[in-house]
């Protein structure tokens, strides 16, 4: 059997089932020319709401050139704005122009806090340029109209002659920004309208007829989707919108340890939150598995995307911060559920195309928080610098048995993984161990693949509170890991407790 079409990997742990109250682990991995991970999985989310924009992309009058840098290295490929709730009340000639002569609104949504508009489209699309990524614009449906849709289209896609196509030129860019991903409302169930999702439905249909593709841009439009595992407005959407004019329906989850009301702390927490936690972060895959057998009721051959576009953990906010700017630190078990979570997309990256964890900077699951003229890199931050290489790699299949992690009379899978082959041929392991106290050592033969070398970082910490502060900001981040090397033909693991793996077999 040629290597190249198949191999077959087989990982049993070398220790007995019982020491360190671990049974056997068993991982299969088959090269079946699985679907790309599209590198839009490993996408962002800023909305205008508390320091995220303000104070965090933006600064005055400028971009951060510190956090685009900081953005860059882990290659961002999409970013969505200006929400979230937020869009369904943004007007996006309100932030067009010169700024000095921008219309002040209020932010009812997010604090009643008083808005310039200083970060309008122009500044967004800029940023979007100096991250080398695609934009993500959400449409207004809540409080907007079709007209006001199109005529954003028009403004920012037309090449040729009109009276918004030369507002553009006279705002400074010759040249049309060429968006394709439109988000047609958002939460249009909740915060975006309180609709059902029959009405929903019609006012889509609406939408899109009058939302066209200009020649550089084929449209590409992303419906309002679920709430977590609200499967009947799946399956409503996928009834009556015109899914020919549909690149994507989206879905929100958000991890929570407690409920909306009392969501618990981000970093004052012990064993019996973070298995909370982690098990409501494993809820994803059932999700998106229930919506996906939806999908594909509808659409067998997965021309439609899932596309979620607001995951991640949210918490209470820090205290002593406005509760209302959802500014939360971000620990290691933080990192361990971002991790958890693009292993599950990474497996189901033929249906899923795009995600977006929310949100970049200083609001909810960040990947940076700013202080003034300071900047750190969180844990999350650290898991999508070692995941960018999925991005648009090969998926492998893969089939795992694993330990439990158990805690209080509950209990959830110890270990999850995902695996890739990128475009030079190199396979990627990722490996993440929830159980805080106990390693896992994983010795395994490679049956029809050669590969040279295993090399790989991991990220870890003593506890799974520690976070990265201004005062230690390299407390939690990735090293080299020592833990795996080749054994004869195969590969022996020790899989730290708690701990983030992503290996290179070359």
């Amino acid at each position: 059997m040629n290597p190249l079409t198949f191999f077959g990997v087989l990982l049993v742990a070398a220790i007995p089932s019982g020491v360190f109250g671990q049974t056997p682990v068993t991982l299969s991995i088959k090269d079946t020319s699985g679907p790309t991970i599209s590198r839009n999985i490993y996408g962002h989310f800023s909305e205008d709401l508390g320091r995220c924009i303000y104070d965090g992309f933006w600064t005055g009058d400028h971009i951060r050139m510190d956090v685009v840098e900081a953005l860059r290295k882990i290659r961002v490929p999409v970013l969505r704005w200006p929400g979230g709730c937020y869009a369904d009340q943004y007007h996006w000639r309100d932030g067009i122009g010169p700024r000095e002569q921008r219309k002040q609104t209020v932010n009812t949504t997010w604090g009643m806090v008083s808005e310039d508009n200083s970060f309008g489209t122009h500044e967004f699309l800029q940023l979007c340029e100096l991250l080398g990524c695609q934009p993500y614009i959400a449409g207004n449906v809540g409080t907007g109209t079709p007209e006001e849709m199109e005529n954003w289209l028009e403004y920012l896609n037309f090449s040729g002659k009109s009276t918004l196509a030369d507002m553009r030129r006279q705002n400074g860019h010759p040249q049309p920004y060429d968006v394709s991903f439109w988000g047609v409302g958002n939460e249009s169930w909740g915060c975006g309208g309180s609709m059902t999702p029959e009405y929903y439905s019609d006012l889509y249909n609406r939408y899109s007829e009058f939302c066209k593709s200009y020649p550089r841009a084929p449209l590409k439009l992303i419906a309002s989707g679920a709430n977590g595992d609200d499967y009947h407005w799946t399956e409503s959407l996928m009834k009556h919108i015109d899914r020919g004019r549909t690149w994507g329906i989206s879905m929100h989850y958000y991890t929570l340890v407690g409920s909306w009301e009392h969501k618990g702390s981000a970093t004052n927490f012990g064993e019996e939150d973070y298995f909370k936690a982690l098990k409501s972060c494993l809820r994803m895959e059932d999700i998106v598995h229930g919506h996906s057998a939806i999908m594909d009721k509808y659409d067998p051959n997965k021309r439609i995307s899932l596309v979620v576009d607001e995951w991640g953990i949210w918490t209470d906010a820090e205290p002593g911060t406005n509760p209302a700017f959802l500014y939360q630190q971000n620990s290691l078990r933080d990192a361990l559920i971002a991790a958890t979570t693009l292993n599950i997309f990474n497996n189901h990256a033929d249906r899923i195309k795009m995600a977006n964890l929310a949100q970049t900077v200083n609001v909810l699951q960040a990947l940076i928080l700013t202080d003034k003229d300071k900047m750190l890199l969180t844990p999350t931050y650290h898991v999508f610098d070692l995941y960018k290489v999925f991005q648009d790699s090969r998926s492998l299949a893969i089939q795992v048995k694993s330990p439990d992690y158990a805690y209080g009379g509950g209990k959830i899978p110890a270990v999850n993984v995902s695996a890739a082959r990128d475009s030079d041929g190199v396979v990627h392991v990722a490996l993440v161990n929830l159980d805080p106290a106990k390693k896992i050592t994983i010795r395994t033969e490679l049956p029809g693949i050669s590969f040279g070398a295993v090399q790989g970082r991991v990220l870890t910490s003593a506890r799974f509170t520690d976070v990265n502060s201004f005062e230690m900001p390299d407390k939690v981040k990735p090293a080299i890991f020592t833990g795996a090397r080749k054994e004869g033909a195969g590969l022996l693991v020790e899989l730290p407790a708690m701990s983030v793996v992503v290996l290179d077999l070359k």
